[in-house]
């Protein structure tokens, strides 16, 4: 249990997070290379992407992992977005600082390689992994 939710009832909190994350940051993306402001969209955007890397560290492991290394330094951006955007309301080199945090992150989730959103491992230790377009894979590993 996982505050107070079954392991892939929490995984699938996780992934939704994350995917509307993505959803949203493609949306506040657009909205960036055509100058205008999508409030609305953008709170979702920070709001879904913190939550996912916080909820990451809830996951059972008993040492650091590179996707704890990624949430740390998301939540770091993360913060410093938001200090930007909400604080100093893009005054003066705010609004750069708020467009080189927000604006990587969003693009590194869009367009990765991997295509990977989420992944976990079962009770079994069964390792699955899903994919931008929502598809839950099973890491088989090769004899």
């Amino acid at each position: 249990m996982i505050l107070g939710m079954s392991i892939s009832t929490f995984t699938l909190v996780h992934v939704v997070l994350s995917l509307a994350g993505i959803f949203s940051g493609t949306v506040v993306l657009f909205g960036m290379l055509s100058a205008n402001r999508l409030n609305g969209w953008t709170a979702l955007f920070l709001v879904t992407t913190v939550l996912t890397s916080v909820t990451g560290f809830f996951f059972d492991r008993d040492h650091l992992l590179p996707s704890h290394v990624v949430g740390i330094i998301s939540l770091v951006v993360m913060a410093v977005a938001i200090l930007a955007l909400y604080v100093y309301r893009l005054a003066r080199s705010w609004r750069w600082i708020y467009v080189a945090g927000a604006a990587p992150l969003v693009e590194a989730a869009v367009s990765s390689g991997l295509s990977v959103v989420s992944f976990g491992q079962s009770i079994d230790g069964e390792v699955y992994v899903v994919s931008l377009g929502g598809t839950l894979h099973k890491v088989v590993p090769v004899p």
